[in-house]
């Protein structure tokens, strides 16, 4: 159906509503006013259509004549002194105006001195004598008692948007109850709310959009509605701006982390935040986690602002680029790498076993050679001096450089720290022992943990898997990725997302893991991170790396 076609449906609906109730009026009581009615009409107009090659989005701007859902009380109040407001207003307890937001106390128009409390609805005689006698009689010891009429109006301003929105749709449809925001921490700049429009809302999209709009701002400067089914390779959903700007760069503040974004070209889900939460709480300082689809980083930045080293990958090149931007903003680039590759080659060439051994590669060697790992990138320097980057950066080359001793990844560190105290460390033997910074080093920033200049194949302690959809098809990856004779500790635990509809069970998806591992997995831990769907949730699934899946010989 064309936007043309349901703009017309709209205003079908609402001609054939006027002619049958009241004369072409259509009037619903409103819920909180007593049995005061409230006359709706909604003028539909469409102002204009701009379209975004950039974003493939449309705008409409929606006119509702506000002035329709007007509701005009006519009360009672009692003119007082000012200084007498206190004590009278505790004497009134209970037979004052009660409703959200509006102030039973106000100003009087005729005097300064004086002050209006506005009477409850069901005082209906300027005579109070719906008031208990002894409190007739305390209000006469105080101050000589005079009634006055008291007009007040809610407006449209007044009134929710659910309340609007019931007002305006068809009996039986369902009204949006929530809608995810996208919300800068910084009030002067866009906002967006994302709404998932269900097919019977669709041609009322433009006036939900409106009235959303209408009743959040200027907290919400963009409301997008998420259209057609995601098909690209990096799972970003393609939005229209219903009502707004269409700004769609942004900013989010999550747990004490700043995370920029262009929401048009990343994939954001602030609905998950307390699994963010959840998952880095059982990170310990110090920990080598990797992040095989780490989008702008939700896991990665807060994993390193707890001193973890964090190698972070993403497909999407955007992501990759927010991502690094957000490390340098919340200052955790000393702990953060960032790579731009599928997640089968990114995890396979970091933990890869060089071509010479290991400990023969000293850290005074060129940091160029350190860094083989096409599409990894240090978010800051490791010295004192800018790092430039020589390996091949040729973006259609997803299987890392042709150079086999730069894809090796000889000496990949796993933290960050100045050349000369890692140099020394080395040189003392001490190839496992601790690489601090300086004494009288001080930065604003998280302090580089005390670890060692170990590699990635030596030791991961976590992995994230967070791609529900195909996360579990990606484990296959993992048979005989980790070679036994470098690794050194526990196996990492795997943190892999899934979902699952209500026809499956968690033996099925342990069933599919152990399928794709090609190993039996050893008290798998369940944990249900929210529902997507009325029969579909999201789950983490969570175990240690079984011993099958390492390589006994290199």
């Amino acid at each position: 159906m064309s936007r043309e076609d349901r703009t017309e449906e709209t205003g079908d609906w609402v001609r054939e509503k006027l002619r049958m109730e009241r004369g072409g009026k259509a009037r619903q009581s409103a819920a909180t006013a007593g049995d005061v009615e409230v006359e709706v009409l909604l003028l539909v107009r469409v102002e204009s259509t701009v379209s975004s090659s950039a974003l493939g989005v449309f705008v409409t701007e929606m006119v509702i004549d506000e002035s329709k859902f007007d509701v005009h009380l006519e009360l009672r109040a009692l003119r007082i002194p000012r200084e007498l407001c206190k004590i009278t207003t505790r004497l009134l307890n209970g037979y004052l105006l009660d409703k959200a937001r509006v102030k039973p106390v106000t100003e009087d128009p005729t005097s300064e001195r004086n002050r209006l409390l506005i009477l409850s609805e069901k005082i209906q005689t300027s005579d109070l004598s719906d008031f208990p006698e002894e409190l007739l009689q305390e209000l006469k010891k105080l101050c000589k008692i005079e009634v006055v009429p008291y007009s007040l109006t809610l407006g449209y301003s007044y009134w929710s948007a659910d309340h609007i929105l019931k007002q305006i749709l068809p009996p039986g449809v369902e009204v949006p109850s929530s809608f995810e925001t996208i919300v800068k921490y910084i009030m002067s700049v866009c906002h967006i709310a994302h709404l998932n429009i269900h097919d019977e809302l669709l041609p009322y999209k433009d006036v939900i959009a409106q009235v959303i709009y209408d009743k959040n701002y200027p907290r919400i400067q963009t409301i997008v509605n998420k259209i057609g089914t995601i098909t690209n390779e990096f799972r970003v959903p393609k939005f229209e701006v219903l009502a707004g700007k269409r700004d769609m760069v942004t900013e989010v503040k999550q747990y004490g982390a700043i995370f920029k974004l262009d929401y048009s070209l990343v994939y954001w889900n602030s609905r998950l935040e307390h699994e963010h939460k959840r998952l880095v709480s059982q990170f310990q300082p110090g920990e080598t986690i990797c992040d095989m689809f780490a989008g702008i980083g939700p896991f990665a930045i807060p994993s390193a602002q707890k001193g973890c080293i964090v190698y972070a990958n993403d497909l999407n090149p955007e992501s990759v680029r927010y991502l690094r931007t957000n490390a340098k903003a919340n200052k955790v680039e000393d702990f953060v790498y960032a790579y731009n590759l599928d997640a089968r080659s990114f995890i396979s060439q970091l933990v890869e076993v060089p071509l010479s051994e290991i400990h023969s590669v000293t850290v005074t060697e060129d940091l160029n050679d350190c860094l083989g790992l096409d599409g990894g990138y240090r978010v800051k320097e490791c010295t004192q001096e800018k790092v430039e980057l020589t390996t091949n950066n040729n973006p259609s080359d997803k299987n890392g450089p042709t150079d086999s001793s730069a894809g090796n990844m000889p000496c990949l560190p796993a933290v960050k720290r100045q050349l000369d105290t890692c140099k020394e460390g080395f040189e003392s033997g001490e190839v496992n022992g601790a690489c601090s910074k300086k004494k009288g080093t001080s930065k604003k920033r998280a302090r580089s943990p005390d670890l060692s200049c170990r590699k990635a194949l030596e030791h991961i302690d976590h992995v994230v898997m967070n791609l529900p959809a195909s996360a579990l098809q990606f484990l296959d990856v993992f048979r005989g990725l980790l070679h036994r004779k470098y690794w050194k500790g526990l196996a990492p635990w795997v943190h892999c997302y899934c979902f699952m509809r209500a026809s499956e069970t968690r033996d099925m998806i342990v069933a599919e893991a152990e399928a794709a591992l090609g190993a039996v997995i050893k008290d798998p831990l369940f944990h249900r991170v929210r529902d997507v769907a009325p029969n579909k949730a999201m789950y983490c699934l969570s175990f240690r790396l079984p011993d099958g899946c390492f390589k006994e010989e290199a």
